[in-house]
């Protein structure tokens, strides 16, 4: 577990670092989320890889909670995000509930690049955020040559960069966490929770 850890609190630097880097370009743009609202937390479609879900999982792990989450996540059907807090009905308010262990995709959209059809660079940013500045965004398009966002595709890489067993897939959010959850289940059952050698990185042989 303890090679686990490790890379936890790997991902867990890089995170910090999109957090800043994204979120300062945000900041400055002015393209700042909307208080409150849930948009994306409401849509289990969002996709992070497992490895992005691993400080949660090993947050769960410890407070004795990864058996019980892994449980309800194999019957959940929500519509949102397991972790998401709904504050309306239709899930268009609420909040995270997991905030400093949320995956990169959360730190990084809103304003973040991507590569559009025509290979120029777009900004990801949602309809709340448009229609609450969009003064703001048409500015950011304007000057999208002399301020363009980070990319979307680099802070993903980061992380996937990591691990290639845990980030070589992205998934639905809510089955990323699934998975890690098991892993981290299965190497403290199998190697003990504090034991070193216990990462299994394809190499052992039952």
């Amino acid at each position: 577990m303890q090679r686990l850890r490790d890379l936890s609190r790997l991902v867990e630097a890089v995170f910090n670092e999109l957090s800043e880097s994204f979120g300062e370009y945000q900041k400055r743009r002015g393209l700042d989320c909307v208080s409150g609202c849930g948009a994306c937390c409401n849509n289990p479609a969002i996709e992070a890889t497992p490895l992005e879900m691993l400080p949660l999982a090993l947050r769960l792990y410890d407070e004795g909670r990864a058996e019980q989450v892994f449980a309800e996540l194999e019957i959940y059907s929500g519509f949102a995000c397991y972790h998401f807090q709904r504050a309306s009905l239709d899930g268009s308010q609420g909040q995270c509930g997991v905030y400093q262990e949320r995956p990169a995709i959360c730190r990084m959209f809103g304003a973040a690049g991507y590569g559009g059809k025509d290979g120029k660079i777009q900004i990801s940013t949602c309809k709340p955020i448009k229609a609450t500045h969009p003064q703001q965004y048409a500015d950011s398009l304007i000057a999208m040559e002399s301020d363009p966002p980070p990319m979307l595709r680099h802070g993903k890489e980061r992380v996937k960069q990591l691990d290639y067993d845990l980030g070589k897939q992205d998934m639905p959010i809510n089955q990323a966490l699934k998975y890690v959850l098991e892993k981290v289940m299965m190497q403290a059952y199998f190697f003990g929770a504090d034991d070193p050698h216990g990462w299994d990185d394809g190499s052992r042989v039952a």
